[in-house]
């Protein structure tokens, strides 16, 4: 069984911050000083309007310009991105404590990380039984499907979630999936005020998960953990074990700052 996959389109709905994205991105892909005419180019953005934003990250010391006038990233930004683990390094860090959660519960372990208004699944670890949920690395969903999507998403502000729910229109996946923001609101507070959150058959029916944040040294979130099993076998005796092994998990991401 797997989740269904759902590309959406990687915008904000701000479109200050969508331009500042697309400036970014082009810097990086220059991968090395660029100039202001291929920045424009490669953003699609009016070389007045690239040079004013431009400008104003430099103001931030998010982009360096040097000597010929050329763009780069700036430090400011390499520090913020040194602060985030890398996806390999996470990986690394979590399989010991995913297989021993599949081997406390008999499960499929997730290991997931949000890009935009989804979740990527970038590990897993099996059970060795014919029956089991089977999530595909690489494979995406919606925020709003899934356990650790709504955790991600009770991070921002009401407003943020509002936006999500706006941006997305909330496609409806099963008979459970929440639809209307005041649903998905109400289960995202609940989530979050016990610590962890539910996928009541929301993605797949016949399909349960529960999941919990995984935090780094300033306590941001920056990955997710999540048991998923047929419906039919989850267990609330997992609940303590899976918050557990996320205490043990933010302890080592902690430590290794």
């Amino acid at each position: 069984m797997r989740y269904a996959v759902a590309m959406m389109t990687k915008t904000s709905g701000i479109q200050v911050v969508d331009r500042v994205a697309k400036l970014l991105e082009a810097i990086a892909n220059a991968r090395g000083p660029a100039s202001l005419k291929y920045l424009a180019a490669d953003s699609g953005l009016h070389p007045s309007t690239t040079f004013r934003i431009l400008a104003a990250l430099q103001t931030h010391d998010l982009v360096e310009k040097n000597p010929a006038g050329d763009y780069e990233l700036g430090r400011r930004l390499l520090r913020l991105a040194q602060r985030v683990p890398a996806r390999n390094d996470l990986r690394e860090v979590a399989k010991p404590t995913m297989n021993w959660l599949r081997d406390q519960t008999g499960e499929s372990i997730n290991l997931t990380v949000r890009e935009g208004d989804e979740v990527i699944y970038i590990e897993r670890v099996l059970p060795n039984r014919m029956m089991r949920v089977e999530q595909v690395i690489g494979s995406r969903a919606p925020l709003h499907v899934t356990a650790v999507g709504k955790l991600l998403l009770g991070e921002d502000s009401e407003d943020s979630c509002r936006d999500y729910a706006r941006r997305t229109t909330l496609p409806k996946y099963t008979r459970n999936t929440h639809t209307t923001a005041e649903a998905l609101l109400a289960d995202i507070k609940t989530s979050a005020a016990r610590g962890y959150a539910r996928d009541d058959e929301e993605a797949e029916l016949g399909v349960g998960c529960v999941g919990v944040l995984l935090r780094g040294p300033q306590g941001e979130a920056v990955a997710g953990l999540s048991i998923s099993a047929p419906r039919e076998r989850l267990k609330e005796d997992w609940i303590p074990l899976l918050q557990e092994a996320g205490r043990r998990l933010s302890q080592r991401l902690s430590d290794q700052s």
